[in-house]
């Protein structure tokens, strides 16, 4: 389930907006300021969101632009402004789409749709795969984390690899041996054991409040489901 983050101080629209998209099947959230939206930001991987220009605290544009430093999320405007200038300034800013208000609701769910759609196409065309605030480029054999870039070796990412590649499914020990070091597995779980915890514990130094790798007991090792 996609997840949008609606930042509005008019609270008839935020609410209006959050509703109908949890009609359509999102996991929505709902800030009131700036700052407020920011913290979410930081706090939650959202796959869209929708941003007023006119906030307490801090402005949309201001909020972009701290976006952006870390995320190439979808932003899609939502704003009463119509003149050309300030939309260009926004699309210029890194914002992906500029609706005007008043708007209508099946014209920003179809937005939404279409910036998703136009989003995911991106990732898979670029090889990176997304899991929560991991971005794992395929490619150059880079993995992010909040946007902050963490060294694995060789194997820890291969682990990785297959985990977030195959979201939900559950490893055994003998699978990832097997499949990593290209060796019969006769029971000995040291290896993959270590690796494992090496793994977590960089991916915790990153981002200590989520859990990424989760223990299946007696079985081996998922990512914990979203």
């Amino acid at each position: 389930m996609d997840s949008i983050l609606v930042i509005e101080d008019n609270e008839d629209v935020n609410h209006m907006l959050a509703e109908s998209l949890m009609d359509e099947g999102y996991n929505t959230q709902s800030a009131f300021t700036g700052i407020e939206g920011l913290n979410k930001i930081k706090d939650f991987n959202f796959d869209l969101i929708l941003l007023d220009i006119m906030l307490p605290y801090k402005s949309g544009d201001e909020i972009l632009k701290e976006i952006r430093k870390f995320s190439d999320v979808p932003v899609i405007i939502i704003s009463a402004k119509d003149m050309i200038g300030t939309k260009i300034d926004f699309l210029r800013l890194g914002a992906d789409d500029y609706i005007t208000k008043p708007f209508d609701l099946g014209e920003v769910v179809a937005r939404i749709e279409s910036n998703l759609r136009r989003f995911r196409k991106q990732i898979n065309e670029a090889k990176v795969f997304k899991y929560k605030g991991i971005l794992l480029d395929d490619s150059a054999k880079r993995v992010c984390v909040n946007g902050v870039e963490i060294e694995l070796t060789a194997k820890e990412y291969m682990i990785l690899e297959m985990l977030i590649k195959h979201q939900g499914k559950v490893f055994t020990k003998a699978n990832l041996y097997e499949s990593i070091w290209q060796e019969e597995y006769l029971g000995d779980d040291n290896a993959v054991k270590t690796h494992v915890s090496n793994l977590r514990n960089k991916l915790h130094k990153v981002d200590c409040d989520e859990k990424y790798i989760e223990t299946v007991w007696g079985l081996g090792y998922r990512l914990y489901k979203e």
